[in-house]
Parts: C-alpha cells; structure tokens; sequence
C-alpha cells in the first residue's frame, strides 16, 4: 500500500528523533520513497547524513539552499508526516508561521497530514500546546497520542514518541482508500482454551496472526472493527472494540453480544471443537486420573446462525491438506456466504506463520466456486479476503 508513494518526512528538535531509523526503514521495506526535511535544532540530535543515508534521499534543512524546494515538496508528496514534533513546531504550524523550511513546505502542502508529538509532559499538557492541537484537529490535521512512561529528564508522564509501528500502521491508513466506511464487521481471531483444572488446559496452535491481520486491513479501509480474541502472544491491532475471551463459550457469549449492529461476520478464530467433561475445582494429582472424558464444546456459527440476524458470514475451514469437498460441506451446514480455507500441513504457511496461502470458496445459485492465492503475507491475504468480501456484497 505504500508501494511508490512519497512521504515528506519532518524530523523536528527532540530527543525522541533517533527512533526514526526503525521508522525509515519501515517506510524502505514496503516500497515508499521518504524525502526527509529537518529542522536546524533536529541536527542537534541526529546527523543530516546519517538521516540521507537511511532515506537514500537528500536531507533538506535550510531553506535558502534550494530556494523553490518547500512548493517542490508540498507538490509531490502523498503525505506530510512529523515524527517527532515538538511543542515549538506544532504552535508554529497552528499559528501560520513560516520562518525555515519544514514550517514552508508543510504550509504549502495540500494533503494528508499526521503529526506524532514528543515532549515533557509539563509541555504537552500546557493550555498554549492543547489549544494548538485542537486548532490543527478541527482543520483535519491527525496527531497520534504521544505515550505515558519515563521521559527524557528522568520524570513520569504523558510524553513519549508513540510506538513507531503505531505511527508506521497510522500513516499506511492515511494513504488506504476507505471503501468500507460503511461497515461495521465483527471479527474472531486465535485459539480458545478449554481447562481440565484451574491451571492446566487443552488448546491448538492457533497464532491469531490471521483473525488481527483481517481486522488491521479492514479498518485501515475504514470499517468500523469490533475484534473478539482468544488467548494469544502478539499485539492487537488498533480496533474500535477488543475483547478478549478464554474458552469457547466465552467466544460464543462475546459473539452473541455483539452482533447487534453489525453486518459482517468473520469467524477466522480457531475455537476447540471439545471440552473435558468434567472441570475439577483444584489441581489434580497426576496419578489421580487415567483418563479425561472429552464432549463437544457448542459450535459458535450453527449458534449464530438461530438468531435469525440477517448477516454476511464468513468461516475458516483448517484442513488437514486443501480439503475443497469438506470446506464445501462446512459452507452449507453452517449458513456461509464465504468460507475460507487453510492447509495445515503448509511448510511455509498456516497457523503460526506470517504468511498464508488460502483457497476461498463461496456459492452463486447452485455453484461453487473457488480462487487460490499463492503464498503470501498474512496481511496480503487478509486485503485479498475483505475485497473478496466487499465484492460478493456488492453483487459482482
């Protein structure tokens, strides 16, 4: 999504502005060309030439060296964003000032703007900063919420440079057309857990990396994102509702809940399929039990499927190879419109992996049909899904 595009990358005087490396490169690696302009105190903290070296575009910083290069810029570019900005740069901006080369060019820009402020916290929270960000918010400037934590000078507070892969996801939704502004879809990711006794449980490899991937993408496009999640070991995804649940039926629960005003299911979760029969209330002794009698746990989809509720679903079939004559059979017992398909048993692929290969089947009439995708990134399959999605929806 960023294949190509140019990003005018202002880097003002803060102590945060060495955590831009890791940003450029996230920028690098997905293909964007970063032309980088610095403040004159940014050098302070950071060279000029290492900042070029890690673009691979020249740094600009005075504004006389190339007398027409602020409308140049402000022409060219696909988004303006500042990271770090500090409270100097930000009141400036709010006020029409223009006295060096990144106040020039961001006021002769058009487009997109993000700022990611870094500062003391006395600062940030000061009447004459708030004013500024709220003057900047109501023209359609965005900000990303700087962090709480320790600071520079040894204090506590609200003031930190916001995690660089927050502002990284952030700048790729600036850049995203928001063709699902209409939606509201509810998604289900990772495994569920089904416990034995309080400490020891059944689960399945379930990473979840696929169910956050849907819900990154489909809020990048501008749905509205309600993500349910089961016990996993990775962030989620900047959504508007997370919750996360344990066992299956905390799923189903969580689910039932929630369905009210939306109108896309996906059910990319990986719920267990059986229980324990019996849960103890203390731990077992382990030559106390030969043998755990297992039932099945509620199947969350045929649950759904007797609230009558109107929705566009869509299930995941793991398959112990590419199994299209099951996933079929899951497709119509379970009410699907769409139903998509893993194979475990990928060497590349699958749960725990960051890349996928899916075969997605959906139903027009009386027919089947079916589309492949080859390897890729979790997050390539999940556009590939949600505009899959969109597409059936919209009757194509």
């Amino acid at each position: 999504m960023l294949k190509d595009k140019k990003i005018v990358l202002g880097i003002t005087g803060s102590i945060a502005a060495y955590k831009i490396f890791e940003l450029i490169k996230y920028f690098k690696d997905a293909g964007a060309c970063i032309l980088p302009v610095m403040t004159l105190k940014a050098t302070y903290f950071v060279t000029p030439l290492s900042i070029e070296i890690a673009c691979g575009n020249k740094v600009l910083v005075d504004m006389f060296e190339s007398p027409l290069s602020h409308i140049e810029l402000a022409k060219k570019a696909d988004l303006f964003l500042i990271a770090p900005a500090t409270a100097n740069f930000i009141n400036k901006y709010a006020s029409g000032i223009a006295d060096d080369l990144l106040t020039t060019t961001i006021l002769a820009y058009k487009g997109p703007v993000i700022i990611a402020p870094a500062m003391n916290w006395r600062m940030y929270e000061s009447p004459q900063v708030q004013k500024s960000i709220g003057y900047l918010k109501s023209i359609g400037v965005s900000f990303i919420e700087p962090e709480e934590g320790s600071l520079a000078c040894g204090e506590e507070g609200k003031g930190r440079l916001a995690e660089v892969k927050k502002i990284y996801e952030i700048a790729i939704s600036a850049l995203t057309e928001k063709d699902l502004q209409d939606e509201h879809i509810l998604i289900t990711a990772g495994p569920t857990r089904q416990y034995i006794d309080p400490i020891r449980f059944i689960t399945n490899k379930s990473s979840g990396k696929m169910g956050y991937a849907l819900a990154k993408i489909a809020k990048r496009r501008g749905a509205k994102v309600t993500l349910i999640s089961g016990p996993v070991n990775i962030s989620p995804p900047e959504v508007d509702r997370l919750i996360m649940v344990d066992t299956t039926l905390d799923m189903l629960k969580a689910v039932i809940e929630n369905i009210g005003d939306i109108n896309t299911l996906i059910m990319a979760a990986a719920p267990l399929d059986f229980e324990p029969e019996k849960t103890f209330k203390t731990k077992l002794d382990k030559n106390s039990i030969k043998s755990i009698p297992l039932k099945l746990c509620p199947d969350i989809l045929k649950e759904i499927a007797k609230t009558k509720k109107k929705l566009f679903k869509v299930g995941f079939s793991a398959e112990w190879g590419f199994n299209t004559e099951r996933a079929k059979r899951k497709l119509k017992e379970k009410a699907l419109h769409m139903i998509v398909l893993n194979d475990i048993t990928g060497k590349h692929g699958g749960m725990c992996s960051e890349y996928n290969e899916i075969i997605i089947i959906y139903k027009k009439g009386n027919n089947f049909y079916q589309e492949k995708t080859p390897l890729l990134t979790k997050e390539e399959v999940a556009n590939i899904i949600i505009s899959k999605i969109r597409e059936l929806k919209l009757g194509k």
